[in-house]
């Protein structure tokens, strides 16, 4: 077994589709490789055996995350979580006990799935929401409404 130098190396797209095969032999120093685009979003190309690898771990990781919110006392995850994820500090204690519940469900779901974006999905939520606590006048200002509704959202595209 080889041994990997660095997590990822960049590369030029246009370089990879000029000469593919070495940018996979690339693959046997580096865990990844990231094809740069002009205009677009990165690409990453990376060898099966580390996509699978990776799954085991994430996996893994998702098992031991619901096992420890599971039985651990619930002020150790949640310090734990504070540390992780300094701002869970601005959410309500409930709130916290719902980012747990629900961290566990979506992240056995994904590491099922092998997709992890539903948790990052999560996250970017839940931080959104530690925002919202955070900022006095926008907290204010969406809790004004009866029970923080601000009326109804028209469709993307629809006219107003």
């Amino acid at each position: 077994m080889e041994v990997v130098s660095a997590v990822y190396e960049e590369l030029p797209f246009s370089e990879f589709l000029h000469r593919p095969a070495a940018a996979a032999e690339r693959l046997g120093q580096v865990r990844a490789l990231r094809l740069r685009r002009r205009g677009a979003d990165d690409l990453a190309l990376t060898s099966a055996d580390q996509m699978e690898r990776d799954a085991v771990v994430i996996d893994f990781t998702a098992r031991l995350l619901a096992g420890l919110i599971r039985s651990e006392p619930t002020d150790v995850v949640r310090r734990v979580l504070g540390e992780a994820l300094p701002w869970v500090a601005f959410l309500p204690p409930e709130d916290v006990t719902e980012l747990l519940s629900e961290l566990v469900t979506v992240a056995q779901g994904a590491a099922s799935l092998e997709n992890l974006s539903p948790v990052a999905v999560l996250l970017a939520q839940w931080r959104h929401t530690a925002e919202i606590y955070a900022d006095p006048v926008l907290l204010e200002r969406v809790t004004r409404e009866p029970a923080g509704d601000l009326g109804p959202v028209p469709a993307p595209g629809s006219e107003r």
